[in-house]
This record gives structure tokens, sequence and C-alpha cells, in this order.
């Protein structure tokens, strides 16, 4: 037997047997192969790979060296749920964070630190066996290595868009905050009752936190996940949240946030109340500092922080 990357246990004959389905599927397509055709196939082939069945999961489904139960061939298989998903993040409330942290995907027990983006892909693999959001969705759950723009990049060749609204109303959805260039992002677990689950600071680390109220570009679903859906009212940000973004966002407001962060020792560059790359950089390193989410944009926690009044939205 061999082990895949994803930690199943598949016999040789069936690998094989894969490769040879997976050319006929090719030559037949009738649509134009794209990555979430070859995304949609991989989820097509799982039954073929699994006379034995033994992925490291936080509930112990299959995790044999511990005791777990093992589905082997004719077995029911385990749907992976949204809420799945969710029961494991909550699992972890309390937990530390760090920026930049790297988690094993495939360690049931890994008990951080986290940072948001390995948090929930944590989740997914571990509810799942499927790697998303991260550098190489193909590759060792190990080492795999989660990140904001990975998850955007998943989110619009891969899995399923949706909106604000139902992301929030359903459990185990993500709902992301997209990073522009040079900048980072944010990613969080619905409870789907407006609630969030969610790696969130240094100060704070893995927490219980609400929609409402904060910076999102939209929700995501993960293929081969099932979710109950639902539909939440999310409420948008009280104030204006200044961030990198193009164009330049401008003002006497990003003037005094440039003040502020000279004055705390944190260069912005030229006080000339544009926020660019050298603004964006200040606020990170202002935020890492002070233990805040590391997100380099300025919104009502971190404009309170630096003493600086934010116009309403």
């Amino acid at each position: 037997m061999t082990l895949c990357p994803c930690g199943r246990i598949r016999s040789q004959p069936s690998g094989f047997l894969i490769v040879n389905w997976a050319l006929v599927e090719l030559k037949n397509a009738a649509t134009p192969v794209t990555p979430r055709w070859f995304q949609s196939l991989l989820f097509k082939a799982k039954p073929l790979s699994r006379p034995v069945l033994s992925i490291a999961r936080a509930d112990g489904l299959a995790d044999t060296s511990k005791g777990g139960t093992m589905a082997t061939t004719g077995s029911a298989p385990v749907t992976a749920t949204g809420k799945m998903v969710l029961d494991l993040a909550r699992k972890h409330v309390g937990e530390q964070y760090h920026l930049g942290a790297l988690v094993p995907k495939d360690n049931p027990n890994w008990s951080g630190p986290w940072d948001c983006a390995e948090f929930v892909s944590w989740g997914v693999f571990q509810a799942a066996a499927i790697l998303y959001g991260c550098n190489r969705d193909f590759g060792n759950p190990a080492t795999a290595d989660a990140f904001t723009g990975f998850w955007e990049r998943d989110a619009t060749t891969l899995g399923e868009i949706i909106t604000l609204e139902k992301a929030a109303g359903t459990p185990g959805a993500a709902l992301l905050r997209k990073p522009l260039p040079g900048a980072i992002g944010h990613i969080v677990i619905s409870d789907g009752n407006g609630g969030t689950v969610e790696a969130h600071s240094t100060a704070t680390g893995v927490i219980l936190s609400t929609v409402a109220g904060r910076h999102w570009d939209f929700g995501i679903l993960v293929p081969g996940i099932s979710y109950s859906i639902g539909s939440v009212p999310v409420a948008p940000p009280p104030t204006v949240i200044y961030r990198l973004a193009t164009p330049l966002m401008s003002g006497e407001p990003v003037r005094q946030v440039q003040l502020r962060l000279k004055a705390a020792g944190f260069d912005p560059g030229v006080i000339d109340g544009e926020f660019g790359p050298h603004t964006h950089a200040a606020v990170l390193a202002f935020q890492n500092m002070k233990g805040l989410l590391p997100d380099g944009e300025v919104g009502p926690t971190t404009a309170q922080a630096l003493g600086v009044t934010l116009p309403p939205a």
C-alpha cells in the first residue's frame, strides 16, 4: 500500500485505476479544461481511491493509530459538513495567535499558535481531508502554507463565492477580507447566526466575534463540503476604514494616522495624507506591536489605539 499526500491509504492497483479513469475523463471532456474542472475531477475520484481510508482527524473517525475507526470498502463514507468545520474551530477558542504560524493540517491535536488562514484551512482539512487556501492544495498537508491570498485564488477558481449575508447565515462558511498587493487580509469561520470563530490577534488569540460592522469582500463555500445555507443581515462598518487600495485613499484622517504613527515610533514615510505602502507597513507594525489584528487596515479598533477619530461611512 502507499500513502497519498492527503493522508489517504490506497492500494497500488487503485492508483492505476484513477490514472486511467482520469485520462478517459480528460479525453471525453465536453467543456473547456480549467482548474475548476480538475478540482471537480478530484472529488469524483475520491470513491475510487478508497479500499481503505485513514485520515488523521480531530474527531478520531479515521485515526487508527489513536484507536479511531476505519472506513472500509462498502461502508458509508462520512460526509463533511460546514457544521463539522465550525464545531472543530470552537474547540480552540482561547488558544494563541501568531502571524505567519505554520500549522500541520494533518495534525488533529494541534492547539496553537494559529494565524487566521491556517486556522480555517486546518478546520477544512480535518473535516473533509481537503487542502484549500494553501500554496499547494495537492501537496503535503504537514507543510502546506495557508494564506488569505490563496483563499482568494481558490474561491475564484475552484470554490463558490457567496454573499456576505449567506455566509453569515451558513455554519462553517468562510468570510474573507482579501489582501491587496503588499497587504494582509483576514478570514473567519461563520457560526451561521451572524457570529464568527477566528484566529484574531496576538492580544486576543482565537475568539468568538461578529460579522457585522467589519470589512469583508465575500463569503466562500469549499467544494466537497455540505452546507446548510441560511441568510443573516450584515450591517456595514459604521466608519470609513482606511487601507491600502487602488487608487490610494487620502484625506485629513490619513494624515492624522500618519502623524500618530510617527509619534509612536512607526515611520509612515512622507506625511502627505495618502495611505500608501509606507503607511500600510507602519500600520501593520503598530498593530503587531499592540497585539491587534494585523491586517494593515485602520478601522475603529486601530484608530482608537492611535487616538484618531474616523469619519462616518
